[in-house]
């Protein structure tokens, strides 16, 4: 493999300068085109739940204990998936009058809770910021109601309800031109790289002399013939 010479890649590189500015626009124009009229913004709402000690009998709710607790983390993920059940989502459905079967709907919900705590956090993304709030709030309710039906206990309270959102979770102008143009830098440097690899020309005298071992004795300016005939010109006047 040919050796190459950092400062002849270096000045090759200086010279393509204005290949590489084409090739970082060109990234940031496609990308923002792409942000602006393909992308299509999602909205997040979320809604917060956790999970108490059941009342007894005569309604009341005593001090929670540390039995409690962990049988409460131990329900955790159990609950996840009920909320995501069809169950609990077709109900949603029928209350507020979606046209999207459970199965849609289930892949635009997600459930997360934090480690070690009873803490339950419902998720909904929608193109349609007012109604991903619509439906976390829901899914919210009719899981509480439907906690009572299928263990016959009360141990979910609501602690945040879902707010709208007016910012989309998935696009980020800044972000995403960054990302365009660290591509377009990374793209055009490869570019270049490949053309002045494979470049067979020659570059410099020392380089003749280092390929074919002759010595240059003297070498021809390069003459403008454009400033050659305008002084002609100023000589004939």
């Amino acid at each position: 493999m040919e050796e190459i010479d950092l400062k002849d890649l270096w000045n090759y590189f200086i010279s393509k300068i204005a290949l590489l500015v084409v090739f970082v626009a060109v990234a940031v124009i496609i990308s923002n085109v792409y942000l602006l009229w393909v992308q299509k913004p999602m909205y997040k709402s979320e809604a917060t739940l956790v999970l108490t000690r059941s009342a007894n009998e005569s309604g009341e709710v005593g001090a929670i204990t540390t039995n409690d607790i962990n049988i409460n983390q131990k329900l955790v993920s159990t609950y996840g998936e009920i909320i995501k059940s069809k169950r609990v989502l077709s109900k949603v459905i029928k209350n507020l009058e979606l046209n999207v079967d459970s199965e849609s709907l289930s892949k635009k919900v997600s459930v997360s809770n934090k480690e070690d705590t009873e803490l339950l956090k419902i998720s909904v993304s929608s193109d349609n910021s007012e109604l991903a709030q619509k439906i976390a709030n829901e899914i919210a309710d009719v899981f509480s109601e439907e906690i009572v039906k299928i263990y016959n206990i009360q141990n979910i309270s609501i602690i945040d309800y879902a707010e709208e959102q007016t910012k989309p979770y998935n696009v980020n102008i800044f972000k995403q031109s960054v990302i365009a143009v660290v591509l377009g830098i990374v793209l055009s440097c490869a570019v270049i790289f490949v053309m002045f690899y494979f470049d067979t020309t020659i570059k410099s005298p020392e380089e003749v002399e280092e390929k074919t071992g002759i010595v240059v004795l003297g070498r021809v300016p390069i003459v403008n013939s454009n400033k050659k005939k305008k002084s002609k010109k100023v000589g004939n006047k």
